[in-house]
């Protein structure tokens, strides 16, 4: 038995190695949800890898789009340097001049200098173009020109329109990231930028106005948008919150510096921040680093712009002083039941609004943008003017209400249908959510898909009211509002959450929202996207002013170095950035002294005398005045809004009323009488230069009669 029990022993001993050796189902149950978690995470970090690949390509494809358009339009390779400098349209040519100024400075400190103490641009006076005008784009662009060793390389118009045309893709990237933050696919990216260029001439205006503030600001805006999107979601990791926070607050300090009007769009902003603290919808210490980012933000650029005293009478800070005082009053304004906390809340609001306003009115010192209200009255329908500045601001292109025409090329592109169905969803599952708040339960740390309360995520109910809210005030500026509609609807289409709260709703099987997405994506594609830019692409265009050159080389040839020119403010900026010679004033719609020397400017198209026009013009140490036969001549413009007849309302001399006009002038229009080259005209008047577009009058310093 021996033999027997050998080889039995031995197996004994071989299985009790084996069952040591074998592994625990406990340890085969670790193992597998380690390497399900690398493969969660490898996965996470590919779709992470494909977004931002797919973001930055947008930004690229995006701003290699907007050179070619801009080169095709212009044939900018092909033109002089005058030539190209006429391009920047409306007068916005202006802000290259100082690019320019910046460029020629024997050091960067001695152009500022000179910007500050600023006497050769408006006639008889000294400014300080830096803050007036708002230059600190112009700096920071010559400044990197310089630095950066381009002047070997590169022309400085290029250097200039390159980095506007990288600001631009900067902003689709930002406006891909919001959609892909929201949706959590970035198919929402891809199909929000391209119903951004599809919608371009509803979207930006770059391509014609490049140096505009607007232009460069909006895409650190959208960058902050981005921020406090991600900022705003429950979904984030420590690290994660701290970099989204410390861009927002970069962004928003960037913006404010930038654009003169950026503190009035981040009070759009704080307002919708309010609605959302105030129906518990955010957590409170995240309002408190959002308003701290506000305050330190407007206090660095006070400091940094010269104690611009707008900042410290700005609606924004008001806003924010009013919500902390109001805090402060109403420490339990989120506890009770239903009725009094809509008591309390309607308190709130009346606390923040009536504060705000009082410290408003008791910072201004002096009424220095009283026109602007008085512009926004007469805009809005509240009060009615014969005033020159309010009627010609309203006649603006930037300040004109869009038409039907904007939501019909909306419809067409697929967007606004898409965008109210979103609208709609989001909105009413948002109400659920405020009703849930109001009545008190508890804000919820994460919210699951299979849930269906899109409305529960604080960074989608920001956009419903950011878009709402703009939505609003497009009747002021559209482009600050159209591009969110196309990052906000991607954003909805291709959401898993917003599809199945609907399917929930309805009581339907969902289908993925990718599939949804990417129908989008593809018919938008298909049928907008590449026919609409190839045919830009390829249409032969042309832009050329031959009258102009001719105007300008004439001065810049025959005008003496201390003439000084009255004209149009947009023809003024050309003058400027063309020739460099003084002017009476620019095209600056936000400073009353300027807008006032262009009314005066103006009156040689109005029905007034050869002497007041003479008085007028010398009031302004005017050598030359320029007669532009487009406004003398314009037969007819939208609105009402010829500058002839805004002139002739003004002053009193044509009056409309109960449907019929009556005319009270004594004399006949002065642009169309000065062309006879009779008596009293050129007594004070002589013509040096005309051509098909333009006659030039020297203002005689010394008057000699004839009759």
């Amino acid at each position: 038995h021996a033999d027997g029990e050998g080889p039995t022993a031995g197996d004994a001993r071989k299985g009790g190695t084996d069952v040591e050796g074998a592994s625990s189902p406990k340890e085969e149950e670790k193992v597998d949800h380690l390497s399900a978690n690398v493969a969660v995470l490898l996965q996470r970090v590919v779709k992470l890898f494909i977004g931002c690949l797919a973001a930055v390509t947008c930004g690229m494809i995006y701003a290699v789009y907007l050179s070619t358009y801009h080169e095709r339009k212009f044939w900018f390779s092909s033109r002089q340097e005058m030539e190209r400098e006429i391009t920047f349209q409306g007068g916005s040519g202006l802000y290259y001049y100082y690019y320019k100024h910046m460029l020629f400075a024997s050091s960067f400190e001695k152009g500022v200098y000179e910007l500050t103490r600023d006497n050769r641009t408006v006639s008889g006076q000294t400014i300080n173009a830096v803050e007036q005008l708002s230059l600190y784009p112009e700096l920071l662009c010559s400044l990197l020109y310089k630095l950066s060793g381009s002047q070997d390389s590169i022309e400085p118009v290029y250097f200039y329109i390159g980095v506007v045309f990288g600001l631009q893709a900067v902003y689709v990237t930002a406006l891909f990231v919001c959609s892909w933050v929201m949706s959590g696919t970035w198919v929402a990216g891809l199909l929000a930028v391209a119903w951004y260029i599809i919608n371009r001439p509803d979207t930006t205006t770059v391509v014609y106005a490049i140096p505009l503030r607007d232009n460069w600001a909006l895409p650190y805006f959208s960058c902050q948008v981005a921020a406090l999107t991600s900022f705003l979601s429950n979904n984030i990791s420590a690290a994660t919150e701290m970099f989204c926070y410390l861009l927002m607050s970069v962004t928003t300090f960037t913006f404010i510096v930038m654009w003169e009007h950026g503190h009035y769009v981040l009070f759009v902003q704080g307002v919708v921040l309010l609605l959302l603290d105030c129906f518990d919808l955010i957590p409170a210490r995240k309002t408190a680093d959002i308003h701290k980012v506000y305050l330190s933000s407007l206090l660095l650029a006070y400091v940094l712009q010269y104690q611009r005293s707008a900042l410290l009478s700005s609606p924004l800070l008001s806003l924010l002083v009013a919500s902390l005082l109001a805090r402060y009053l109403q420490q339990n304004m989120k506890m009770g039941p239903l009725v009094a906390r809509l008591m309390k809340l309607v308190l709130h609001l009346y606390l923040v609004f009536t504060t705000g306003i009082t410290f408003n009115y008791l910072v201004k010192v002096r009424p220095r943008h009283d026109f602007i209200l008085k512009f926004l009255e007469v805009k809005f329908g509240l009060n009615s003017t014969t005033e020159f500045i309010p009627n010609l601001l309203l006649c603006e292109e930037g300040f004109q209400s869009p038409g039907q025409d904007l939501f019909l090329r909306l419809t067409q592109a697929s967007v606004l249908p898409f965008y109210v169905l979103v609208m709609l969803v989001c909105l009413f599952s948002t109400m659920q959510a405020i009703y849930r708040r109001l009545s008190g339960e508890r804000l919820m740390g994460g919210v699951q898909m299979e849930q269906g309360r899109i409305g529960e995520r604080p960074e989608v109910i920001y956009h419903v009211f950011h878009t709402l809210l703009f939505g609003a005030l497009a009747m002021l500026m559209k482009y600050l509002w159209t591009p969110y509609v196309c990052a906000f609807t991607a954003f909805g289409v291709c959401s898993p959450e917003l599809w199945v709260t609907v399917f929930r709703w309805v009581r339907l099987k969902s289908v993925h929202p990718v599939v949804l997405g990417g129908g989008c994506v593809t018919c938008s594609i298909s049928l907008q996207f590449f026919p609409r830019v190839l045919s830009e692409l390829t249409e032969v265009q042309e832009f050329y002013d031959p009258d102009t050159v001719e105007l300008m080389n004439w001065i810049k040839s025959h005008a003496p170095l201390a003439a000084v020119f009255a004209a149009s403010p947009a023809l003024l900026g050309t003058v400027k950035v063309c020739t460099g010679w003084p002017v009476t004033s620019l095209p600056l719609y936000t400073d009353l002294s300027l807008l006032q020397r262009s009314e005066s400017t103006y009156q040689v198209y109005a029905m007034r005398s050869a002497e007041e026009v003479y008085k007028l013009l010398t009031a302004q140490q005017s050598s030359f005045v320029i007669v532009e036969e487009e406004l003398c001549n314009q037969m007819s413009s939208v609105r009402g809004c010829r500058i002839k007849d805004l002139l002739d309302y003004a002053n009193g001399h044509v009056v409309y009323d109960k449907g019929e006009t009556y005319t009270f002038a004594k004399y006949g229009r002065f642009c169309h009488e000065i062309k006879m080259n009779y008596s009293p005209y050129t007594n004070y008047f002589t013509r040096v230069f005309w051509n098909r577009s333009y006659h030039v009058y020297r203002v005689n310093s010394v008057i000699s009669f004839q009759y």
